[in-house]
């Protein structure tokens, strides 16, 4: 029987819940925070995304540094992390077409393709990006999931180091200082403001810290996973970082940050497909996290353990963007919040080895207990979203 992971000590979760009094989204997400009018973070960085920030400047600013990395004889210049999903394909897809850049595209690989993410890999290569796929050993990457759902509750960390350090080793490995990521996850969703200002991010702390649950890849050798199958996950020395003088910028600090739009971008410019069956599992949105089989559990858990899914993720952006009302979000969220995957759940168990039983026993032990509680024998939120 797995151990009971306490995440009220672990994340520093607060007992008592409450939701933004403008989105959907709790106090239970790591390093959110609030004003005196019960707003969150990251809806008060919306609100300046509308009223403060000069996007006229920002873009100028943007000039300003592509100018300064652009290439002068036709080679790559600029590393663009890039799924074929409707994000990285509106940031490569611009830098390229709008800013007269070469990127290259670099893919660190799902778990497990779905059709639909591998069509939508080749829609953007095929539009005329360059790219590298990035896949790593699947035995030790099997094992790192099946590992990390046990200790951390996360089934996805093992895909998250790569995502991050995959695009840096190819920049040093091609000598490309320029590194352009999407949104900044803290400042669009709720979490540490301290880059909220700021184009760039710290590639060591704020790494470890906001991407990689406080957990590095090198703390894996004590698990059983050998120092050379660990070569794919980690980020470049600090040396190497300094040497080729890289930089780590995101695309949102320059453009304002609208999922939706980014998906009609991708339609428009790339033939981006959609979620064949209408909807992605665990939310109503059909255009996000479509690559990987995996990915609807990386979201199930982030509910067990924080009464946060895809859904409420989901709503609370679009509320921020004025797409639908919080009254919808709500409605949005109590329907579709905490959905269990099942598409490709026989998949999943047979990819990290598990039976059902301990599928749920795993599931049970990373529930957190100040938020749920049993009810005739089901599950229940003590505080759904209101």
């Amino acid at each position: 029987m797995p151990t009971k992971i306490d995440n009220k000590k672990k994340y520093g979760l607060p007992e008592k819940v409450f939701f933004c009094s403008k989105c959907v989204i709790s106090n239970q997400r790591p390093r959110i925070t609030f004003d005196e009018r019960g707003v969150c973070s990251a809806c008060q960085f919306a609100e300046k995304k509308q009223t403060e920030i000069d996007w006229d400047g920002r873009e100028n600013e943007l000039v300003k540094l592509l100018d300064k990395h652009r290439s002068k004889d036709g080679s790559w210049d600029v590393v663009v992390p890039a799924s074929g999903g409707k994000d990285s394909v509106f940031v490569a897809h611009m830098l390229k077409h709008k800013y007269g850049m070469k990127p290259l595209t670099a893919t660190w690989a799902p778990h497990i393709y779905t059709d639909v993410g591998w069509r939508n890999l080749q829609h953007m290569i095929h539009s005329g990006l360059d790219n590298i796929l990035g896949t790593p050993n699947g035995n030790a990457h099997r094992q790192m999931t099946k590992f990390s759902l046990e200790k951390l509750g996360d089934p996805f960390q093992p895909f998250i180091y790569g995502q991050k350090a995959f695009p840096m080793q190819i920049a040093v490995k091609y000598k490309i200082p320029l590194v352009m990521y999407g949104e900044n996850g803290e400042v669009e969703y709720g979490g540490d403001e301290k880059n909220a200002k700021k184009a760039t991010h710290n590639v060591g702390s704020d790494m470890i810290n906001h991407y990689f649950s406080g957990f590095a890849p090198e703390d894996w050798v004590k698990y059983g996973i050998s120092k050379s199958d660990l070569q794919y996950y980690l980020p470049p020395s600090q040396d190497e970082v300094d040497s080729l003088g890289m930089e780590n910028h995101f695309m949102g600090y320059y453009k304002k940050w609208i999922p939706q739009e980014n998906y009609y971008y991708s339609v428009e410019n790339i033939g981006f497909e959609p979620e064949p069956d209408g909807r992605s599992e665990g939310t109503y949105s059909k255009y996000a996290s479509l690559d990987d089989k995996l990915a609807g559990y990386h979201n199930y858990f982030a509910y067990l353990k924080f009464g946060l899914g895809r859904a409420t993720s989901d709503a609370a952006h679009e509320i921020r963007d004025g797409h639908i009302t919080r009254e919808e979000g709500v409605a949005l969220v109590r329907k579709f919040d905490g959905e269990l995957p099942m598409k490709h759940f026989k998949e999943f168990l047979e990819y990290v080895q598990l039976t059902e039983k301990e599928f749920w026993a795993i599931a049970d032990s990373h529930r957190t207990q100040h938020l749920w509680h049993k009810v005739e024998g089901s599950w229940k939120l003590k505080t759904p979203v209101y």
